[in-house]
């Protein structure tokens, strides 16, 4: 009897409308805030080449990252290899597409390319596709999660 009572209280606490998820969008070429977040995208991808400064702001503290060949990296990571000897050239943002899926976190998928960041083949040119996960939290927009793949340059 109790357990009934207890469920019954719970229903009655729930909502009575329907709650509705939020829609999720493309964002259009004029929205300021996906132009932002591909700004920041073409800096990391041209930091490859030249320290930039860009990775202490643009990645969260609690930023994880999962490379090309399938290890994990954090953002104390990727500023050692920011401050390290650039022996790339040639490094640049392809394609940036950003989707919103609340007020505060978005989805880009993107590619880019850079010449020399194989140690082993200093000529070859390498290109990689990958997804970022973006949040923004305290009004800051900030990179949480990447993937990233090697695929054939075209």
């Amino acid at each position: 009897m109790h357990v009934l009572a207890f469920v019954a209280a719970i229903a009655s606490a729930l909502p009575l409308s329907p709650v509705q998820a939020q829609q999720s969008h493309w964002a259009s070429a004029d929205d300021k805030t996906a132009q932002y977040i591909i700004d920041m995208e073409r800096k990391w991808a041209e930091g490859v080449c030249v320290d930039n400064g860009v990775i202490a702001g643009l990645l969260a503290e609690d930023f994880q990252g999962t490379s090309t060949t399938g290890g994990r990296f954090s953002k104390a990571d990727e500023l050692r290899d920011e401050k390290a000897a650039h022996t790339s050239h040639d490094c640049g943002l392809d394609d940036a597409k950003v989707h919103f899926f609340s007020d505060n976190l978005a989805i880009v998928y993107g590619s880019e390319h850079a010449t020399g960041k194989d140690i082993s083949q200093p000529k070859a040119k390498i290109c990689q596709v990958w997804t970022d996960t973006w949040l923004k939290r305290d009004g800051k927009w900030q990179i949480i999660a990447s993937q990233d793949n090697r695929m054939k340059c075209k």
